[in-house]
């Protein structure tokens, strides 16, 4: 089983891509999004997303709004902005690099 040290580098790239494809989310739903495509494998606690979040959101990748909820509770939603689409591009072409590197090795050792 992956634990949260195996995300570090790759956290930003599965947070701007869930944006990318479901805008308006909150930090719980973002880390139940990762949880669930990886079929349980890849968990983020709540201190690694949130100041991931917050990094993101003050280099201009993501907004961040606050709404009230049906059931009154406020929540603060997150979206991917412009900046955070290009962002997005560069993260995954880097990861696309790593990756194929790694499975590089992988053959040749």
């Amino acid at each position: 089983m992956a634990k949260t040290d195996s995300l570090q580098g790759s956290l930003d790239l599965m947070v701007l891509k869930i944006l990318s494809r479901r805008p308006n989310l909150h930090g719980y739903a973002i880390m139940t999004a990762i949880k669930e495509m990886s079929d349980e494998v890849l968990r983020v606690e709540e201190g690694s997303l949130y100041p991931a979040l917050h990094r993101m959101e003050e280099a201009g990748w993501i907004k961040a709004s606050w709404i009230t909820k049906d059931t009154g509770r406020r929540a603060r939603i997150y979206e991917l902005t412009t900046t955070g689409k290009n962002q997005l591009s560069s993260e995954e072409a880097r990861w696309q690099a790593v990756t194929a590197a790694v499975n590089q090795v992988l053959r040749m050792a």
